[in-house]
């Protein structure tokens, strides 16, 4: 069966057209002998599912690095000159990750000894009118510590409604947590007097509380240095 002279011949693998090729800059040896090599060398920029992690070398299809890996950032082509800048990128990151978590030790030791004390409202039970919210946490450490601290890394379920002691794991960094004790105590009394109407267990445990509760407190400083008392927003 004779050729069609008319119908344009395509490319198997890619489906364009050798005109489309012959555009400046498609046609010439080099981008044709890449346009049918087997395999290409790519650095991992990301980690990529079922592939590989970050700074990882690999041997992939040409389209899936000219489609997929590289137009979404997940992987530049492995040149002998991207490789020696990734791996400089590499080194100046690991530095800096090794920095972040001689800090963060360091914070996480002063962390755990902090005591943050809050005032409310609360019932004869115990129970706030209202709550203390991580972001009056947050607050209240960067009064304290002199460091910002983001809310979204309270490792808190949900905001605290009741009175008493509290130790509350705050995410440094993916390694490091700190806790910091938090007291919270009723507004215009005293946290033995709540206790008392608690149920004998919960009392049994609060009185361990109170203990340390008054021992804290004889160490605070007088309202004339300030206290740290978050009112409710």
């Amino acid at each position: 069966m004779g050729s069609n002279p008319t119908r344009p011949i395509r490319a198997v693998h890619t489906g364009e057209t050798l005109e489309a090729w012959r555009r400046p800059g498609r046609f010439s040896p080099s981008n044709y002998h890449t346009r049918w090599e087997a395999s290409v060398k790519v650095i991992l920029t990301r980690e990529v599912d079922n592939l590989g992690q970050v700074g990882e070398v690999k041997n992939v299809a040409p389209g899936y690095a000219r489609n997929y890996l590289i137009p979404k950032g997940l992987a530049v082509k492995a040149t002998a000159g991207a490789i020696r800048e990734f791996e400089n990128l590499q080194a100046a990151q690991a530095h800096r990750e090794e920095r972040l978590v001689a800090h963060a030790d360091a914070l996480a030791q002063q962390l755990s000894q902090v005591t943050l004390t809050f005032e409310a409202k609360a019932s004869e039970k115990g129970r706030l009118f209202g709550s203390i919210t991580t972001a009056e946490i947050a607050q209240a450490l960067e009064q304290q510590v002199g460091e910002k601290f983001d809310r979204r890394k309270h490792i808190l379920s949900e905001p605290l409604r009741q009175v008493g002691r509290h130790q509350i794991p705050i995410r440094l960094t993916a390694d490091v947590t700190a806790e910091v004790q938090v007291v919270v105590k009723p507004e215009g009394g005293e946290l033995a007097e709540v206790l008392e109407d608690l149920a004998p267990a919960e009392a049994e445990t609060g009185t361990e509380a109170e203990t340390q509760l008054e021992a804290d407190v004889a160490e605070e400083p007088t309202t004339s240095e300030t206290p740290l008392l978050i009112e409710e927003q």
